[in-house]
């Protein structure tokens, strides 16, 4: 028999309601910088996947 018994204990229950989250901060300048790099390439992209492909030309009546 052993002489010493461990026995897990719980984390004591929290009563502390949760608080609120945190209004966002404003965006710092560097990455919005970075935002419209990466827009401008997206845009770039797009284009140059729909300049591959044929046009859709409408039907003539």
């Amino acid at each position: 028999m052993p002489v010493f018994t461990f026995e897990k204990i719980s984390s004591p229950i929290r009563r502390v309601p949760s608080a609120q989250p945190a209004a966002e901060k404003p965006r710092g300048l560097i990455v919005q910088f970075l935002d419209r790099f990466v827009e401008a390439r997206v845009r770039r992209m797009a284009a140059d996947e729909n300049a591959g492909q044929p046009q859709q030309q409408k039907p003539e009546k």
